[in-house]
């Protein structure tokens, strides 16, 4: 819808109301707005905010479990690249999901505020995004976002992060495995947005609350990958 409304006469308003996990903690906001083609994620789109974002945590309720963890996986993202704390609070079990969803959207919102077109900080929000739309592409439907995004994250830590990022997960439901053909995953990695050259520019979580950007190529995601269990 967003990215028909960014097309037509040029540019049309329109509203978020979101009702999934997934799109109250992330997606409604950020202007990101595509679509999938030839089998690539997001491949076709432009960025264009919405007018305005109402949501309403009681549209949650009717949701299946698989729906809610689908969702938690990118407050997961957003936890370990930037808010310890938020990462603490999800790591007890004990949480409301309203609050969850507000410190998420807080970080998105900071995040989009410096870097609207994804020049440099936003490409933090894509921690375990190069090997998840890769799953995602290869799982052809099988595999919700999220559930890619969990996948993606596990290799993209140091061992400290990942021996708690890894319980939490699994915790909610979460896959944090995908046994694929590799190949297959490579050639959808080399489509991804974020190369340039042979390199894709990935986010690397070296502690719970920050991360630093490194320049790799579809083999070596691959190879942490295998190291890590996540394929």
């Amino acid at each position: 819808t967003g990215f028909a409304c960014a097309c037509y006469m040029r540019g049309i308003d329109f509203y978020n109301i979101p009702t999934t996990v997934l799109s109250q903690v992330d997606s409604s906001i950020g202007g990101k707005t595509a679509i999938d083609f030839e089998g690539y994620k997001n491949i076709v789109g432009a960025f264009y905010p919405p007018k305005a974002v109402i949501i309403d945590p009681d549209t949650l309720e009717t949701l299946p479990r698989r729906q809610t963890a689908n969702g938690l996986a990118e407050s997961v993202k957003m936890a370990v690249t930037f808010d310890r704390e938020l990462f603490e609070l999800l790591e007890s079990g004990s949480y409301e999901i309203d609050k969850v969803i507000y410190r998420s959207l807080l970080i998105k919102k900071r995040v989009v505020e410096q870097d609207e077109h994804e020049a440099g900080l936003r490409k933090a929000l894509n921690f375990g995004h190069t090997l998840a739309h890769a799953v995602e592409s290869e799982s052809a439907g099988t595999l919700y976002h999220g559930e890619c995004v969990a996948i993606g994250m596990v290799p993209m830590c140091s061992d400290s992060v990942r021996s708690r990022l890894v319980p939490v997960l699994k915790r909610m439901g979460l896959p944090t495995r995908f046994d694929g053909k590799t190949q297959s995953l490579q050639n959808a990695m080399e489509h991804d947005k974020k190369k340039s050259g042979e390199k894709i520019t990935v986010i690397y979580a070296n502690r719970i609350g920050g991360f630093e950007m490194r320049q790799m190529d579809a083999a070596e995601i691959l190879e942490l990958a295998e190291k890590a269990g996540a394929i």
